[in-house]
C-alpha cells in the first residue's frame, strides 16, 4: 500500500482508501486488468466500492499519468500501473497480455516522428499481436 500511496502524491491525486485499493491493485497486478476485474476482484472486501468509483478513478488516474489505458484488447479498455515505457503483446488465443521492453531510443525516435511536426506528443504505444510460446508450444503439439 505504501508504494500505491507514494505514486498517488507524486502524481498529486488526493489520496482516498478506494483510490489507494486501486492503485495497490494495479501495482500487484500486472495483468493488465480491465476496470470490471478490479472491480470484480476488490469489491469482496470493500463493500462501499461501486462501478462508477472504480471506471472515474480509472480516468482520474489516466488523466494524472499514473496509469496507461491500453486499447490493445478489442474489446475492453485494459489499465497497466507500470507507466515506463514498454510494449505490449497480446495472443490473439489466450488472450493474455504481456509486457515487451523497449529500448529508451525507439521511443524517442517514434516521439521524433516528422510527421508529427507541430504535434506534443504526451505518449507511445507500441502493440503486438501474435501467438505467446505457450500457445506456439500448443500448436506445434496439436499437428
Amino acid at each position: 500500500m505504501i508504494e500505491a500511496q507514494k505514486k498517488l502524491v507524486e502524481k498529486g491525486i488526493h489520496l482516498s482508501q478506494q483510490r489507494i485499493a486501486i492503485m495497490d491493485y494495479l501495482l500487484k497486478h500486472k495483468t493488465h486488468p480491465t476496470a470490471e476485474d478490479i472491480y470484480r476482484d476488490l469489491s469482496p472486501s470493500m463493500p462501499s466500492l461501486s462501478r462508477t468509483t472504480v471506471y472515474n478513478t480509472l480516468k482520474l488516474f489516466s488523466d494524472h499519468e499514473a496509469v496507461l489505458v491500453l486499447n490493445i484488447d478489442d474489446r475492453n479498455a485494459r489499465f497497466d500501473g507500470y507507466t515506463h515505457h514498454h510494449a505490449h503483446f497480446m495472443c490473439s488465443n489466450c488472450e493474455q497480455l504481456y509486457d515487451v521492453p523497449i529500448p529508451d531510443h525507439q521511443v524517442a525516435i517514434a516521439r521524433a516522428n516528422p510527421g508529427l511536426d507541430g504535434f506534443r506528443v504526451r505518449s507511445v504505444q507500441i502493440d503486438y499481436h501474435g501467438l505467446c510460446p505457450r500457445c506456439c508450444a500448443e500448436e506445434v503439439t496439436l499437428k
